[in-house]
């Protein structure tokens, strides 16, 4: 199974709905708390292009998006083979 990584801050909806749905899938993640270390947050933004809101998440090194589209993934079936690839 590929690598979660998953980039949240504690007081995100977006970011527990997000892990909640990996939770669900029996998926295991590394979390980085942005807020906890402001130089992950510059971390994330160059590893996600530009991308500064969160969660931003990163499935294999590759990067997904944020919880909307984590759930679209999850809607269209792709989801389960991209963690599996």
């Amino acid at each position: 199974m590929n690598t979660v990584e998953i980039y949240t801050t504690p007081i995100c909806g977006y970011c527990r709905m997000a892990k909640r749905l990996l939770d669900e899938k029996g998926v295991s993640y590394v979390e980085t708390d942005v807020m906890a270390d402001p130089s992950k947050r510059v971390e994330m933004t160059k590893r996600a292009e530009g991308g500064r809101t969160v969660p931003q998440i990163f499935i294999g090194g590759a990067h997904v998006g944020g919880c909307d589209e984590l759930y679209a993934l999850e809607r269209s079936g792709r989801l389960d083979r991209i963690l599996a690839a």
